[in-house]
């Protein structure tokens, strides 16, 4: 099967993983245990491990529970319980047990793959209907039952900010549709491999770099986990042309030590930025030592990730952009929910063949979400001449102080202009006097002489006194999320 630029993957995600066997390409190399899958090898087991599943008698739109880090165990049982038509359903092991306890129990999994180093874990929380699969209980096989490109196909969590998480769910066109948003903005061929350093039981991991690869037929560099020490030389050793991270991490990679061959940089293509903003002098530091350009792009989890990437190089790249929509269709709402004219904020929303059916046994939230065809990023934002979409904050996030708006956004911008922080984020804290007022957190390298009236002086001269943070708080680290996104709405709670 092949993707052009028009028409969206169709099919199933056996069908594509069909089609790729048809070679015996590589398919996933393991830079840290020195193992590979083809896409042959990768599909024969897959679909042996789902004639097992069925054979158990689990039903085609029952949740199949997956809790593994990266690694071979977790692609293949991804693709196993994808091949057989289960919903498959990612467990995000950062969440904590209260967050995985809920998952477990509100997606009504009755089998689970767990990695070994998670099994007493899940056994203490683990609802009691949950069996663990272990691999002789998949040995008796079973025929897969036909289905189509709309059955349930992923069961994803939101991280859950305030409230319970929502379960999104994808069919398999929507999440073969996350991958080819991808492949089509990065124009992603069989010769690209691109390297997977963020967990697949977040959106991007799965849909960006693993989809990715599957619908353009490329292969993937997959690490268990980011490491700014060995990422240059992993990428080295697995000979990789792209990468997805988030701008903390292109941050860390900025301020370690360790630099990649000039051979690495000839060969990466372009670094891919997602999940939150990226500070334009992060961005223009990176690309100035490492001769790499960086493309920032956004995705949600309820559209199977991208929606909105700069083109390539020599394309137009607007710093402070995530830039324009690939495969799918953007637009901004006012406050009444119609389409604004260019350059009036209002709501980021967006339709396409990438965006979720619903979110499970929660059809209030997914009225909610929904404006008419348009899917609510709650994302704020307005859209260029050219097209290209600037973020201006998230309505959640909004600091309101004394009636009027402030983005976090813009006093990020300015603490990230000093070069040793590697961190730093803008959040409201109550007042009595002004409703709410804002303070912000950061992290500085090692050694770093910077002190909080510095920066608070900087913040006056840059943006006025009233959206300057009133203290700064100093941490070794920010919280974040699964894809190392800082979680901004927590840290009122912990300084």
């Amino acid at each position: 099967m092949i993707f052009d630029e028009v028409t969206p993957p169709e099919g199933t995600v056996g069908d594509w993983l069909d089609a790729r066997a048809e070679s015996h390409d590589v398919a996933v190399v393991f830079p840290e245990t020195d193992e590979s899958l083809s896409w042959r090898s990768l599909r024969d087991t897959a679909r042996e491990m789902a004639q097992g599943l069925v054979a158990l008698g689990i039903a085609q739109d029952e949740s199949v529970a997956i809790v593994h880090p990266n690694g071979r165990a977790g692609v293949l049982a991804l693709y196993a319980a994808l091949y057989g038509g289960f919903r498959v359903t990612m467990i995000n092991l950062a969440a904590g047990p209260d967050a995985i306890a809920y998952a477990l129990d509100h997606s009504e999994a009755r089998y689970a793959f767990v990695h070994d180093s998670q099994k007493d874990a899940i056994t203490q929380i683990a609802p009691a209907r949950l069996t663990i699969i272990e691999k002789e209980m998949l040995e008796k096989r079973a025929d897969i039952p036909a289905f189509g490109a709309s059955q349930h196909a992923l069961l994803m969590y939101t991280s859950g900010t305030t409230g319970q998480p929502k379960g999104v769910v994808h069919s398999h066109a929507s999440l073969l549709a996350g991958g080819w948003t991808t492949a089509i903005a990065h124009k992603l061929s069989p010769n690209d491999r691109g390297f997977c350093v963020l967990p697949i039981y977040h959106i991007n991991g799965l849909c960006v770099t693993m989809m990715g690869a599957l619908v353009s037929g490329g292969s993937l560099a997959m690490s268990g986990k980011f490491s700014a020490s060995k990422f240059w030389d992993q990428a080295e050793t697995a000979k990789v042309t792209w990468f997805s991270v988030v701008p903390t991490i292109i941050s860390h990679l900025l301020h370690n030590e360790a630099d990649p061959s000039p051979e690495v940089c000839e060969r990466l293509r372009f670094g891919r930025s997602a999940s939150s903003a990226l500070a334009v002098e992060t961005q223009a530091a990176f690309e100035e030592r490492f001769k790499v350009p960086i493309v920032e792009t956004m995705g949600l989890t309820e559209t199977a990730a991208q929606i909105l990437s700069n083109p390539l190089p020599p394309g137009v790249r607007k710093i402070g952009s995530p830039g324009i929509a690939y495969g799918n269709a953007v637009c901004i709402l006012t406050s009444d929910q119609k389409p604004a004219p260019a350059m009036q904020e209002g709501e980021i929303a967006v339709r396409g063949p990438n965006v979720m059916i619903e979110y499970l046994h929660n059809p209030d939230a997914t009225a909610a979400t929904f404006a008419g065809e348009w899917l609510r990023t709650g994302d704020l934002g307005h859209i260029d001449q050219d097209g290209y979409v600037f973020v201006t904050g998230r309505l959640k996030e909004l600091i309101i102080k004394g009636g009027e708006n402030i983005a976090p956004r813009e006093i990020d911008e300015v603490l990230y202009s000093e070069p040793d922080i590697i961190e730093a984020a803008a959040f409201a804290r109550p007042c009595k006097s002004y409703g709410e007022t804002v303070e912000a957190a950061v992290s500085v390298k090692p050694g770093s002489q910077l002190s909080e009236a510095a920066l608070i002086a900087l913040c006056h001269q840059r943006l006025g006194k009233f959206k300057s943070p009133d203290c700064i708080h100093f941490l070794s680290e920010l919280p974040k999320g699964p894809s190392g996104k800082i979680q901004r709405l927590k840290l009122a709670g912990l300084v």
